[in-house]
């Protein structure tokens, strides 16, 4: 972990650097200090010479000369050696337990030099030589200083071993590691010190990071200074207050386009580019969900129809818009898919579905409005055409003919009159201009007015008329004379359709709120096929089925208009050669 921190890479490169810093540094003061150290020892073993030598030149009692130079050379460890001519003295020192051989001093080719050129020397090293038949190694310093004794050249040695200077050199050695063992901790402990207070700041930023990751958009990171940190603080907040006020406004387009998706009619469906489906609105769900239960699946797929598929790969081939229709379910739908572009290429597609069902249906009823009174004007007009042809062509010879003639003109003029004018009632009915006169009605004197006017007709074909009216009916309001025509045609029907021998039942009776009008016969009925569609304008029974002169097939279709208008409801109940049930119920009052 302190690895892949800040914090640790921070503390592993300032560490790293100062120890580099100071291992240079520590190798350039050894060096300088063991070169000092020499330069000291030489200097002063010179001085010890030229000391030596002055006692020897101005002394005049030898022994006192020799005693003082073995009280210097004991008091600074050193060894002096004075050769004169063939004669050599050495002092004794206790210190330095190494007597070099005397022809060592003449025979090195830098101490000869005191010798030969009268000069001073100074030499250090390893000067081996035998003792009892042993070569013994020994590490001394050496400086040898000329002096003159009477007329005779002479030279006096000085040599102390190199321990003492390695001692020296030891000891500063070890002072300068223990220094930089004590830099190397005091940096360890600063520099975790100062990147940990550089870091903290990052530290609060990646925190607050993680807080507007999740939605905490609050979160505030503290300037606590004003450097590239605390720029990157100011620069983080305004970040966050950036990202906050985008994140706000792509929101609120998200939902405004959620709502609009939402509000529409049509269903709206965006493929990506693979063809699979991105977003859908409730209308297109439910064109899928039909779709998806057309074929057989569970409603979780998230593939394209195969026809807005095939679709699909076109507007992607050849980057137009496309169009189609298809049926679902016995619904039609009409398709439109466009391509959505991104930039030079297609990304996809938005499909906009329109159910089409209800436009279908209208134009077919206009077809149908239009073939349905073609043909029924077209037959009474004909015959209109050849009676009054057989008039002008005096084809009628007798009175009676021309008077059969012309009433079979009157009646066919009357039923073009009556569908015609049927025709317009539906019309201003279904466009709402239909207007009720609302009073007070009492409703069992109304129903038994009914039940009145049909009892010739009833008897004329054979079939019995029956009311079964309650007895607590109180007044309701109402049209009357619209509620009479709502009857009238149902009863008609009724009477029409029931063979001689037959019933006819009027049941009449109050609810709580409303008035129930059941019309039950005995007829033919009315195939389980045709049920849904009696009360569409131009519905005739089958011909075989109809007794008599059928109507116009306007009649059932006012009705529920008219029982509609008052807030109620029609229903029928048929089955084939067990009669039929008409029913319909309305509220005892009209509301306004």
């Amino acid at each position: 972990m302190l690895w892949r921190s800040v914090v640790g890479k921070l503390w592993f490169t300032i560490l790293l650097l100062v120890s580099v810093l100071l291992s240079i540094l520590m190798v350039m003061l050894l060096q300088y200090f063991e070169k000092f150290h020499v330069i000291e020892a030489e200097s002063q073993l010179m001085n010890h010479a030229k000391m030596v030598a002055t006692i020897i030149e101005e002394y005049e009692d030898q022994e006192t000369a020799l005693s003082t130079i073995s009280k210097i050379a004991e008091s600074y460890e050193t060894k002096v050696v004075i050769i004169e001519g063939d004669d050599y003295w050495y002092s004794s020192n206790d210190t330095v337990t190494v007597d070099l051989p005397i022809a060592i001093f003449f025979e090195d080719p830098i101490l000869s030099q005191v010798f030969d050129n009268g000069e001073q020397v100074v030499s250090q090293g390893d000067f081996p030589f035998y003792e009892n038949g042993i070569e013994v190694h020994t590490e001394v310093m050496i400086v040898g200083q000329p002096v003159r004794i009477g007329d005779q050249s002479s030279a006096v040695f000085l040599y102390q071993s190199l321990s003492a200077l390695e001692e020296t050199t030891g000891e500063t050695k070890r002072i300068i590691y223990f220094s930089a063992g004590i830099a190397i901790v005091l940096t360890t402990i600063f520099a975790f010190f100062l990147s940990s207070r550089i870091t903290a700041p990052l530290r609060k930023m990646r925190q607050a990071s993680m807080e507007v990751a999740e939605g905490k958009f609050d979160t505030k990171v503290p300037i606590l200074t004003n450097d590239e940190i605390g720029q990157l603080a100011i620069a983080f907040n305004r970040m966050r207050r950036e990202l906050n006020r985008n994140l706000m406004a792509l929101s609120q387009e998200k939902e405004q386009l959620s709502r609009i998706l939402s509000s529409m009619a049509d269903g709206v469906i965006t493929i990506d580019r693979k063809g699979k489906i991105i977003v859908t609105n409730p209308p297109a769900e439910r064109f899928l969900q039909a779709w998806y239960y057309d074929q057989g699946l569970d409603g979780k797929a998230d593939d394209l129809p195969k026809a807005i598929k095939k679709l699909f790969q076109q507007v992607v081939a050849i980057e137009k818009e496309q169009a189609m229709e298809i049926d679902i379910q016995g619904r039609s739908w009409a398709i439109i898919l466009s391509p959505l572009y991104d930039k030079t290429f297609v990304r996809g597609a938005v499909a906009v579905i329109r159910d089409i069902t209800e436009e279908r249906r209208l134009d077919k009823l206009r077809k149908d409005f239009i073939a349905n009174v073609s043909h029924e004007l077209r037959t009474p007009i004909s015959m209109l055409q050849g009676y009054s042809e057989a008039i002008i062509d005096d084809i009628a010879q007798t009175d009676e003919e021309k008077k059969e003639i012309a009433q079979i003109i009157y009646d066919e003029s009357l039923r073009m009159g009556r569908l015609v004018n049927e025709l317009l009632d539906l019309a201003r009915m279904e466009a709402g201009h239909i207007e009720l006169q609302g009073q007070a009605v009492n409703a069992k004197e109304l129903s038994e007015k009914i039940n009145r006017k049909f009892q010739g007709l009833a008897k004329e074909q054979s079939i019995t008329l029956s009311a079964k009216i309650d007895d607590n009916l109180t007044t309701a309001h109402l049209d009357p004379d619209r509620i009479e025509q709502v009857l009238t045609n149902l009863i008609h029907n009724a009477i029409r359709h029931t063979e001689k021998g037959g019933t006819v039942q009027l049941k009449v009776q109050q609810l709580e709120n409303y008035l129930r009008f059941d019309i039950e016969d005995s007829g033919s009925g009315i195939p389980e096929e045709d049920l849904p569609f009696v009360f569409e304008r131009f519905y005739k029974a089958d011909k075989a089925r109809t007794r008599g002169r059928s109507g116009t097939g306007l009649g059932l279709a006012i009705a529920r208009n008219i029982v509609e208008a008052h807030g109620g409801e029609i229903s029928v109940h048929s089955k084939i050669n067990e009669g039929t049930t008409f029913t319909f119920q309305i509220p005892r009052k009209i509301e306004d």
